[in-house]
């Protein structure tokens, strides 16, 4: 039997699962494109996105990649939710940028680190608000970023630290950070008043989340290296030969 290119796992582009509602007026879900262009024009890294819908993301299991993107709130909160963990529990590479972030801590809070009722203040405020609302926007703020040495994103960074840009006004509440630590939860980076900044779960492949948008880098002609390693991280899988699933294309 004569195998082509499309029956070959490795020669076959990656899937990554884009979840979020997308908007033009949200200036990430703008530049994602022109960053996957650039991934593949500059590092020769090829992806096939499919924008998946807060409401349609049910079953992303045969995905190679899961990234969910800005746009909080989303209309589905349950289910950005379950995306997250189907990339925990799957092994499956995963990207949470911003409101990706924010909705990785509440998943990780209320299955790792015993919190049932962890809540997202943007959705309505109750006594378990692990995400709430920052007492200075970062919308449209820039700042340093100081990373942890031995941690996954310092070593993707290459630095000690670098400028990352904002546009979100919730992040983690204080009091819960202990708490999601020892759940094994790490913060591989923070900000100047030692505010998390980004997550990562060491046993995992690739699970990392940044309250920054490392989609706002630049002017989206380079991938910033965030992206890129969660880029190379999906491609990896792919390789190993996963399947992937039909969807709606970017």
């Amino acid at each position: 039997m004569n195998s082509t290119a499309r029956d070959d796992p490795a020669m076959t582009a990656a899937k990554i699962a884009l979840v979020g509602d997308r908007s033009p007026t949200v200036r990430a879900h703008g530049r994602i494109p022109l960053l996957i262009d650039a991934l593949r024009r500059r590092d020769g890294i090829v992806l096939d996105p499919y924008w998946i819908p807060s409401t349609q993301a049910d079953d992303l299991t045969a995905f190679d990649g899961i990234w969910v993107v800005p746009g909080s709130p989303y209309r589905d909160r349950e289910k950005v939710l379950g995306a997250v963990g189907t990339a925990r529990e799957h092994g499956i590479p995963f990207l949470g940028t911003c409101g990706g972030f924010q909705h990785a801590i509440i998943h990780l809070a209320q299955t790792l680190a015993g919190i049932p009722d962890a809540n997202h203040a943007e959705y309505g405020s109750t006594d378990r608000d692990v995400i709430v609302e920052l007492e200075c926007s970062l919308v449209g703020h820039e700042g340093v970023i100081r990373y942890t040495p031995g941690t996954l994103i310092a070593e993707i960074a290459g630095v000690d630290q670098r400028m990352e840009r904002y546009h979100c006004s919730y992040g983690i509440a204080p009091g819960f950070v202990e708490q999601l630590e020892a759940a094994g939860v790490v913060f591989g980076a923070h900000d100047a008043d030692d505010a998390p900044r980004a997550l990562e779960l060491p046993d995992h492949p690739f699970f990392l989340g940044t309250l920054f948008q490392p989609e706002l880098a630049g002017d989206g002609s380079r991938a910033h290296p965030v992206i890129r390693a969660f880029a190379e991280a999906v491609v990896s899988r792919r390789a190993r030969g996963r399947s992937t699933p039909a969807a709606q294309l970017v």
